[in-house]
């Protein structure tokens, strides 16, 4: 992954500096841990929803399915039933797709069930972050052997569209791993972020 020094002087992974909401996703929200339920509920869900599409498509309606899915509750998602599935299939602003609305509506459940089981969905998440703490050498890749682990595990509990590559996808943007590339301005600060981190028991 190349870095791109932008017109700011700060240098970034090339994708981050590519438009100006990658540029701020990248530098506050992309790699930092994340440990709050309605985040990490609403990053798989989205991963989702992304599927087919560029992440830049969600990004910039992501507003608009936190309002059309309740700040992603997934106590409140979970209770969505028929007439909310097609309230959500003439929302303009978010992704008018069944198949996807319908695995979110799902994992809502499955979510709740994960709760009861683990105490929170961060407690479930974290437990996949590599052994190593997520320190090693970097590398591009696609998934990594605890998403794909991950992503079988969550399979087997009845989630939908949260295969390995999008399971990794998650742990990337939630801060299971460091995948800013060598030189990019953002690495050292989520780095430590990391090391502050308090991982959730």
């Amino acid at each position: 992954m190349d870095v791109v020094v932008g017109a700011d002087g700060v240098p970034r992974c090339s994708w981050g500096a590519s438009t100006p909401d990658y540029a701020a996703y990248h530098d506050t929200e992309w790699g930092f841990p994340v440990r709050d339920d309605r985040r990490l509920f609403e990053k798989v869900c989205l991963e989702g929803f992304q599927s087919g599409l560029s992440w830049l498509t969600i990004l910039r309606k992501r507003e608009a399915f936190r309002a059309a899915f309740a700040g992603f509750d997934h106590e409140v998602v979970a209770e969505f039933d028929e007439q909310d599935v097609q309230r959500l299939l003439g929302d303009a602003g978010i992704v008018r797709h069944r198949g996807k609305i319908e695995a979110a509506v799902n994992n809502a459940a499955r979510a709740r069930e994960l709760v009861a089981e683990h105490g929170s969905i961060a407690a479930y998440v974290w437990s996949w972050e590599p052994s190593d703490g997520g320190g090693r050498s970097f590398e591009v890749r696609a998934t990594s052997p605890e998403s794909t682990a991950m992503s079988k595990d969550l399979k087997k509990r009845g989630w939908r569209f949260v295969g390995p590559t999008t399971a990794y996808a998650f742990h990337q943007a939630m801060g299971l791993v460091n995948d800013h590339a060598p030189g990019c301005a953002a690495r050292e600060e989520v780095d430590l972020a990391r090391r502050a981190f308090v991982r959730p028991s």
